[in-house]
């Protein structure tokens, strides 16, 4: 059982995904604005929270980029729901730390398939939770989520933490785009390639550009610096 948040302004919307994961057995609060959403999360931070763009008072961006400036809040798993369908949106939302997407209308069953595979990310496996991950100065611990870098904590979100940790695991050895893919969402067919590209940019900024390199026109590897 998880706690799922949604924000979403359309009350037959809203309800019709309550009553998807309700009967997956989820507690599930519901919240019609983006600034109640803000609210709810810092006052009872949930498992997961799914989000449409296009709210009153702040859009779905504007709360992404606010939970993510938040202490605390960085690897809250964010599924975002839009009517847009331009690319360029999309990757904006991912950009600003969402970690998946979904474009309207959807089936409600994709959606809850979206959200299991955010929860099952999001939670630690008990094999790996002892075995913090060290490559040069970069110290991924999966018990806590954590990523240390040239001694400083590093925020990531928790894509940015499955590409991570990923990465790190083989380090340079270069995994495909579709490879990291899998990683970060699943078998997913419907998430576009360049998702990978724009956590790949987010982790470059967050760390060090020389960290991860591109391998053109196949994927990415990681150094040990």
């Amino acid at each position: 059982m998880s706690r799922i948040l949604v924000a979403e302004d359309d009350p037959k919307q809203a309800e019709l995904i309550r009553r998807y994961a309700v009967a997956e057995g989820h507690v599930v609060t519901v919240v019609g604005d983006g600034r109640a959403a803000v609210d709810e999360v810092r006052r009872h931070t949930p498992d997961l929270l799914v989000l449409d763009v296009m709210m009153p008072r702040l859009d779905g961006l504007d709360v992404c980029r606010i939970l993510r400036g938040s202490p605390g809040l960085a690897d809250l798993p964010i599924l975002v729901l839009t009517a847009r369908r331009g690319e360029d949106d999309l990757l904006t939302g991912l950009d600003l730390g969402a970690d998946d997407y979904l474009t309207k209308p959807y089936s409600p069953r994709e959606l809850m398939a979206r959200s299991r595979a955010l929860l099952r990310r999001s939670r630690v496996s008990p094999a790996t939770a002892s075995r913090p991950l060290t490559v040069g100065a970069l110290t991924i611990t999966p018990a806590t989520r954590s990523v240390v870098f040239r001694g400083l904590d590093v925020e990531c979100t928790p894509g940015e933490f499955a590409l991570l940790e990923t990465l790190a695991g083989e380090a340079e050895r270069v995994f495909t785009r579709d490879q990291l893919l899998r990683a970060v969402h699943g078998l997913d067919a419907y998430v576009s390639r360049r998702t990978v590209d724009v956590h790949v940019a987010n982790l470059r900024k967050k760390l060090d550009p020389s960290l991860i390199r591109t391998a053109y026109g196949v994927g990415y590897s990681m150094s040990v610096l």
